[in-house]
């Protein structure tokens, strides 16, 4: 305990013994109708030490000296009356041993009387505070006026930490709900003014400059038209992070986010089998490749949550690494991890890296992913994904790794560019060795993330700021996306479900067409498409294609037992083989001739079709 806080509840217990004494000064003179004998006196004042100890010691054991009385609730008060009473009842048998005793009556009217004082004393702190948030709301000057949408847990939330803010930037106006039972009603002393129906009625009327949503766990399809009826009022939104965006599922309104294009994905929640999870991940060490990177940093904040003895990350990027290091350190202090800087081409490295250490669990996420940078650097994508894996791979395989989950793409299924086809011989590589090996190898596939580092939507957001115009290879291009959480989450979920040799699908729902995000994109920052900020179609880059799939013709499918992840048929390679096309694949790297490497590349991936743009 601080100083500061050693003070207040040493001031704290000399104002509980006056009023102590207060209350049963006023007990006697109540009981004996003011002619109080000096004998009483003396018989309180030599009791008075046992008195004062057993309802100083009550009220330390129920923690009335370390609660927070400008927050005070229904639990401390409770907690107090009955410290009270406790120490009330401990004081009536005292007294009753006793050969002189202060009276009964006056003994249980102390008690009344100091549950009064006492806990009306910290319950005026709390009314003080609240007089004066009162008066501070009639000051509007400089002041955002607030529309909350939702009047249940959260809003509560968010209405205490507007008015505990010493010098809040909001004038809240009140709140918006669609339970017709809340409308009209109060929460917090602020009114219910309406439906969503109401929302632009509501905005118009009260000038409104700012909409907080604040339910986490709201709808698609409600979210979004409660967005469209803001950017109808042209209104500015902020919104509640959902519920797999919190680490340690509180809230606080410092983490409400402008809305953006994650809210309008139309993504429900996950549901997610953590004792599936926790059964391969609690107490093992687990090593994510690529951990400092968009899907490994989410795989280790997810994870974190599953209790591993120790979690490794390994980056080649120091800077994104020494991030996320910070990031757990601050938000799981019991968190035991070791942040490594390797390359997954040094076999060397890994080797001392698997020695020491011992992986149990590895999620391989290290890879190049950006198509048209491959396409100039196909050897890159050679040494880095292809070989990268196979060294990852070996190691896994040789240490005694229980499993092993390559994070693999969409692109990997037909592919018509070099990072795809490097990701589909990934594929192959996890699917051979698991024929052979004890460890469990397992793929999970899935289209874009939306927000990853090189992903379109940051590309799009610099060119807004820059004043546009924003770029795009053509009209008709659809892409699927799926939430960074989300993706982590149903890698770890996939994880539970590998017997080895499977390729996990996740269903990505529907594609989204990129110029309809685009112009979406625009709406939220504040312009009008078009007019504001220009789209230009570019045309489609070398490797690129309109449309991408998730699942090779020849695979099949199959359903899991959780509905957003299916699997397809374990392939039959041998890793012989794929080991002496991947040497080849490593000479021709070396000569730097790309269409040879190309040329080969297709041979070693038979569903590699190149195009050419």
């Amino acid at each position: 305990m601080g100083k500061g806080k050693k003070i207040k509840c040493l001031l704290l217990i000399l104002i509980d013994i006056f009023l102590i004494n207060v209350a049963y000064l006023l007990s006697f003179y109540i009981r004996y109708e003011f002619n109080v004998r000096s004998e009483h006196i003396d018989i309180y004042i030599k009791t008075l030490p046992v008195i004062i100890t057993i309802y100083v010691v009550s009220l330390s054991v129920f923690k009335m000296y370390k609660s927070m009385w400008r927050i005070a609730g229904i639990d401390e008060v409770i907690h107090g009356v009955t410290a009270c009473a406790l120490a009330g009842a401990t004081n009536f048998l005292f007294m009753e041993l006793l050969p002189h005793r202060v009276p009964r009556v006056v003994t249980m009217l102390a008690c009344l009387f100091i549950i009064i004082l006492i806990l009306g004393l910290r319950l005026s702190y709390r009314v003080l505070g609240r007089l004066i948030t009162y008066v501070n709301a009639f000051k509007t000057d400089g002041k955002e006026n607030v529309l909350i949408i939702g009047a249940g847990h959260y809003a509560q939330i968010l209405i205490g930490e507007i008015r505990g803010a010493k010098a809040s930037q909001y004038n809240l106006i009140g709140l918006v709900d669609d339970n017709k039972n809340k409308i009209n009603t109060y929460l917090n002393g602020f009114k219910v003014l309406g439906n969503i129906n109401n929302i632009l009625e509501i905005i118009s009327k009260k000038h409104v400059d700012l909409v907080l949503i604040a339910i986490p766990t709201l709808d698609v399809e409600t979210k979004k038209e409660i967005i469209n009826i803001c950017q109808e009022a042209k209104i500015k939104m902020k919104i509640m992070p959902s519920v797999s965006e919190l680490l340690d599922e509180e809230v606080k309104l410092n983490q409400m986010r402008d809305v953006d294009l994650r809210d309008l994905l139309g993504r429900p929640e996950i549901e997610l089998d953590k004792d599936g999870i926790s059964e391969y991940i609690k107490d093992k060490v687990v090593l994510v490749t690529g951990g400092g990177g968009s899907i490994g940093s989410e795989l280790c904040r997810q994870m974190a949550k599953f209790s591993p003895k120790k979690l490794l990350i390994l980056d080649i990027y120091e800077n994104s690494a020494y991030d996320l290091q910070n990031e757990l350190t601050r938000n799981m202090k019991d968190l035991d991890k070791d942040v490594l800087i390797a390359s997954v081409r040094d076999k060397n490295r890994l080797e001392e890296i698997f020695k020491t250490y011992k992986p149990e669990v590895v999620f391989h996420a290290a890879a190049h992913k950006h198509v048209p940078l491959m396409e100039f650097n196909p050897q890159e994508a050679i040494k880095n994904n292809v070989v990268g894996t196979l060294n990852l791979a070996e190691c896994a395989d040789k240490y005694g790794v229980e499993r092993f989950v390559l994070i693999s793409t969409d692109k990997a299924v037909n592919p018509t560019n070099v990072m795809g086809a490097t990701k589909r011989l990934c594929e192959m590589i996890v699917q051979a060795l698991n024929n052979e090996s004890k460890t469990e190898f397992v793929a999970v596939r899935f289209g874009n993330v939306l927000g990853s580092n090189g992903s379109v939507i940051p590309l799009f957001k610099n060119q807004i700021t820059a004043g546009g115009p924003i770029t795009l290879t053509h009209e008709n291009i659809t892409r699927y996306f799926m939430l960074i959480p989300e993706a982590a989450q149903l890698v770890l979920q996939a994880g539970a479900y590998a017997n080895g040799g499977e390729i996990f699908v996740l269903d990505m729902g529907k594609p989204v067409r990129i110029y309809d995000l685009a112009e979406n994109l625009i709406k939220l920052s504040g312009f009008e498409p078009h007019k504001d900020i220009k789209i230009e179609v570019t045309g489609l880059r070398p490797g690129e294609k309109l449309y991408e799939e998730l699942l090779m013709d020849e695979e099949g499918l199959t359903q899991t037992k959780h509905e957003k992840i299916f699997i397809g048929k374990p392939g039959g390679f041998e890793i012989e083989t794929i080991r002496k096309l991947i040497a080849e694949l490593e000479e021709i790297s070396k000569t730097d001739d790309k269409e040879k490497l190309r040329d080969k590349l297709s041979v070693v991936v038979p569903t590699y079709k190149r195009i050419n743009i």
